[in-house]
């Protein structure tokens, strides 16, 4: 089995471990390595986008990073219960003309007994911001473990 621990049902502590694991995995931009926490037939949609299985996962995600450079996320976990999870994220990333964005969303996570992302929802807005704005700058430090960032 390819058992992804934690595993289902979540508490609190547990949720909040998933979700650090995934932003840890995402802030590494590599597909292949995010793609190994879904399910081989997981179905996800991103904004308008519906992908289907790890080699989906993996093509969309080699995309989204080709475009979204400098990428960076924080996840924060919103709610949890049983095999489900709600997270509210920001992420900050530059386009190929220079351009700075702040994405803000929401995401629908839903396991498998194996601890498996078996379906993902995010509904994402971006934000068009300034350099000097920028206040996601990385993978997540120790020092801010367990923080929050704000709504603007």
């Amino acid at each position: 089995m390819n058992a992804r621990p934690p595993v289902p049902p979540f508490t609190r502590e547990t949720a909040a471990q998933k979700v650090r694991a995934a932003e840890d995995a995402w802030n590494t931009r590599d597909p292949r390595k995010v793609a190994l926490a879904y399910c081989e037939d997981s179905v996800w949609r991103n904004r308008g986008t519906f992908v289907t299985g790890r080699a989906g996962i993996v093509e969309f995600l080699t995309a989204k990073w080709e475009r979204e450079q400098e990428y960076a996320l924080r996840k924060d976990l919103w709610a949890f219960d049983g095999n489900r999870i709600a997270v509210r994220f920001q992420y900050e990333c530059r386009d190929a003309d220079g351009q700075w964005w702040r994405s803000y969303g929401n995401e629908l996570w839903e396991f498998d007994e194996d601890g498996l992302m078996a379906r993902r929802e995010a509904g994402i807005n971006d934000v068009p911001i300034e350099e000097s704005a920028r206040r996601i700058h990385g993978p997540r430090s120790e020092a801010e473990s367990g923080s929050s960032f704000p709504l603007e």
